[in-house]
């Protein structure tokens, strides 16, 4: 589609080669310089996450609470984005623990409701200094996360030539058109009329 206009053709307008180049180069971004946004993206993203994977596995350590009984309020209860879909299985609880320098803590935290009573045990993780903490990532879900971010960018690469190619097309119609229009203002009032080539 769109070949006729590479050949040399007295039909073919200075628009129809522009637009031709135009859907070439469109071709070749999407084909080429897209996938390679997004490999990069993700191999940037991949780098990045997988040593926030690190630091938090470094820095985070499972600990056993002991619940003490039900929260006062929601404050202080980490969200684990990995853990959305059982939401409604957990609930906020006061709990006790041990944090990593050997100080006793109490606070807030999520827990699965059938561990909800005082006196059941949980497990949680907590930072340094014994403050609740979302489980650290590991490299799996990071090289997920990666994948995604890198999808996305080439996605969005490629979204984004098309629609320049369409506004750059959009452009040149309304050229053709206009051009079209000054030429039938000069010649069609002629048509029709009898003995007007004489």
């Amino acid at each position: 589609m769109g070949l006729w206009r590479w050949r040399h053709n007295p039909l073919c307008r200075a628009t129809d080669l522009v637009e031709a180049w135009v859907a070439f180069a469109a071709l070749v971004l999407v084909c080429l310089a897209a996938p390679a946004a997004g490999w990069l993206t993700g191999a940037a993203t991949h780098a990045s996450l997988q040593q926030t994977a690190r630091l938090q596995q470094a820095h985070r350590h499972p600990v056993t609470a002991e619940v003490l009984g039900p929260a006062r309020g929601r404050d202080g209860v980490p969200r684990d984005p990995d853990a959305s879909a059982d939401h409604r299985m957990r609930k906020p609880v006061r709990a006790g623990w041990t944090a990593p320098d050997g100080t006793l803590r109490t606070g807030t935290v999520s827990v699965a409701r059938q561990n909800a009573q005082p006196g059941d045990t949980v497990r949680i993780w907590t930072d340094d200094r014994g403050r609740p903490v979302n489980r650290p990532m590991d490299a799996s879900t990071a090289r997920e996360h990666a994948a995604l971010a890198g999808a996305g960018v080439a996605v969005a690469s490629a979204a984004l030539v098309e629609g320049v190619r369409r506004l750059v097309v959009r452009q040149l119609t309304q050229r053709r058109y206009a051009r079209l229009d000054r030429e039938w203002a000069r010649t069609g009032p002629d048509w029709g009329r009898t003995g007007a080539a004489g």
